[in-house]
């Protein structure tokens, strides 16, 4: 395929990556967060047609891929994860909806889990379509979606900068999906788009992932929403010692967060009320 790139964050994992990666049949620009496990050099020498870039550090996954998208030179980008792949017509299936209706910025496919490809929650949800679907779009409206199953125009995704990188990694898609809706993009859910996703037995970061996500979550919130969302947030968090850490490394950030609040247009914001009922 000439119009799709598929951008992979990694950080090692570097045997599981390369299983994922003989399974992409479309161009890979894989940037490689900092791993120390030789993860670079291995695919150098697999997948020599793979565009690996190598950071000194760990930027975080939203860092990664927005240095995937700003490289690639196609109009459409597909987001995997070092744990998962597209199915083999997901990207041309993708990239025909995303053509025949330009005002669509972003499509989230289904996502089936494990070897015995059970169907995601979260698309199940989606599917259900509790924002329904606008006329001309391709289908459902979403306002979220899972990284590992998201194809974008690359001009919208551009057009709105991209992930915030302050947020690293663990939440930061929430963000960009209602920067993407407030800049008049369609966000839709396309249950024929399919994306495998093969998690290992033991999640990694555990805890510290919970207060990352739960970190994010309060300044996704402080940045576009209303001050009572705001306030329900951070007290729905601080039940848990998770959350309590994640509210104390938030409150290292209010001032970011402050500075760079603005709020969402209000069709966008009823539409988050929505999905909280």
């Amino acid at each position: 395929m000439t119009d799709v790139t598929v951008v992979v964050a990694t950080r090692n994992r570097r045997e599981q990556l390369l299983d994922m990666l003989g399974r992409h049949t479309a161009p890979v620009i894989l940037v490689d967060n900092g791993s120390d496990d030789g993860t670079a050099a291995a695919v150098a020498r697999a997948f020599p047609a793979v565009r690996v870039v190598r950071l000194a550090e760990n930027a975080g996954a939203g860092a990664a891929r927005n240095i995937g998208v700003e490289l690639a030179d196609t109009p459409f980008v597909a987001f995997a994860d070092d744990d998962s792949y597209w199915a083999p017509d997901a990207l041309e299936r993708a990239t025909a909806i995303l053509r025949a209706h330009p005002g669509t910025g972003l499509l989230t496919g289904q996502v089936r889990v494990g070897r015995e490809q059970r169907l995601d929650p979260v698309s199940a949800a989606m599917a259900r379509a509790p924002l329904g679907t606008p006329p001309g779009a391709p289908g459902p409206a979403v306002l979220g979606f899972l990284a590992c199953a998201a194809v974008l125009r690359r001009r919208a995704f551009q057009q709105v900068g991209g992930f915030t990188e302050r947020l690293g990694t663990y939440g930061e898609e929430a963000l960009l999906a209602m920067d993407l809706a407030a800049a008049g993009w369609q966000l839709a859910y396309a249950d024929e788009v399919v994306a495998h996703h093969l998690p290992l037995p033991v999640g990694r970061d555990g805890p510290a992932r919970k207060r990352m996500e739960t970190r994010n979550r309060l300044l996704t919130a402080l940045l576009r929403r209303p001050a009572g969302v705001v306030l329900r947030t951070a007290t729905a968090v601080a039940r848990d010692a998770a959350g309590r850490g994640g509210l104390l490394d938030a409150a290292g950030d209010l001032g970011w967060a402050l500075r760079g609040r603005r709020r969402l247009p209000a069709e966008v914001e009823a539409a988050l009320r929505t999905l909280a009922r």
